[in-house]
């Protein structure tokens, strides 16, 4: 079933998430989401869990930011995220190499 709302997305993160695949991992994921359904969320993964938080985290590992369609298309997978990231649709800062991380962690 595809995903249809940015909001869901991030509802259905900690349901898929992968603690296997976060073993050793202290990181911050900032998503800055632009579009009809902006906004920002942040994602901590530690010991093992993943916690999904509305608004800016002080101090993440890895900002991204894309419009609303393209996080969408990614998490559908009708869009690669290294395509998204080459073509401009999705900027990236910080520990760039942590947010290839984010398809193991959460298989959506």
């Amino acid at each position: 079933m595809a995903l249809t709302s940015v909001k869901e997305v991030f509802e259905k993160m900690p349901t898929v998430f992968n603690p296997s695949a976060a073993a050793g991992l202290n990181v911050v994921f900032q998503f800055h989401i632009t579009g009809n359904e902006a906004g920002d969320w942040n994602v901590v993964v530690k010991d093992g869990a993943c916690q999904v938080n509305q608004g800016v985290s002080s101090s993440p590992t890895v900002t991204l930011t894309m419009a609303d369609v393209d996080w969408l298309a990614i998490c559908n997978r009708q869009l690669d995220g290294m395509t998204a990231f080459m073509s401009g649709k999705l900027k990236a800062s910080g520990d760039i190499m942590m947010a290839q991380r984010i398809a193991t962690l959460f298989p959506l």
